[in-house]
């Protein structure tokens, strides 16, 4: 799933809607390049979650394509682009009957690893994410903190070593000291690893921490799209409402 010519992920004039609802994403085009992170940023209902959902084939577009890699996600097979795309929600979305490794471990044995090579992958993402696999790798998602379950999470979207990551409002379900404590992490964590990153959320400060572009959605459209220090001064109303939020 190589990127084509630096672009990880492409919209080109991409629309969705379900029955004879208005449109999640109305006319959408938009390039990622490839080891860029893009934030998606907008209030609920604004179609950040569709567009992420857009880009792993959960969804389809009713108008419109989006290519990932250079080829259009109707004629990919949907199994195997998931499986070379990490996904990353609130609370890691572990399986709660899995130990810590089985649940980092999920991909790579989907795709016939051999157990060494699994095993070794394992110890070493949750190095990677601060936690010690002596101590974490045989403890259940219960007995966890939110934060470990989310940095379990991230292993886990890496664990197949994806050149692209989706991420769901990941730390929105943390509480707000350790939620900026993994952000500063996985800002430190994303940049050393050079992956495609498309995050959600609908909080100005944790995109501008984030980004390396914003695209802002309102009511399913592109509104803005640049830089987190360009947002203030666009003359955007919804850019204006999200800066107001810093004062």
């Amino acid at each position: 799933m190589a990127a084509m010519s630096g672009v990880a992920v492409e919209f080109r004039d991409v629309s969705f809607a379900a029955g004879a609802a208005p449109a999640r994403v109305d006319g959408l085009s938009l390039a990622i390049a490839a080891g860029e992170t893009l934030v998606l940023l907008g209030r609920s209902g604004s179609g950040k979650t569709t567009t992420l959902k857009l880009i792993n084939a959960l969804l389809m577009p009713t108008r419109g394509e989006v290519r990932v890699g250079g080829r259009s996600t109707g004629e990919c097979d949907a199994v195997t682009l998931r499986r070379n795309t990490g996904y990353v929600i609130q609370e890691g979305g572990l399986f709660p009957h899995f130990d810590v490794r089985r649940n980092v471990a999920m991909v790579p044995t989907l795709l016939g690893w051999p157990a060494e090579r699994i095993r070794a992958r394992v110890d070493e993402l949750l190095d990677l994410v601060g936690l010690d696999p002596q101590t974490y790798a045989r403890r259940y998602p219960d007995e966890l903190s939110g934060g470990q379950r989310q940095r379990v999470g991230v292993a886990r979207a890496l664990a197949a070593d994806p050149p692209l990551v989706l991420m769901d409002e990941p730390f929105g379900a943390l509480d707000p000291p350790t939620r900026e404590e993994i952000r500063g992490e996985f800002r430190s964590l994303a940049r050393g690893l050079g992956k495609t990153i498309v995050f959600v959320t609908h909080d100005l400060r944790e995109a501008l921490a984030l980004a390396d572009r914003i695209a802002l959605l309102a009511a399913g459209q592109l509104v803005f799209l640049g830089a987190g220090r360009d947002l203030a001064a666009s003359s955007e109303p919804e850019a204006r409402a999200f800066a107001r939020t810093l004062d």
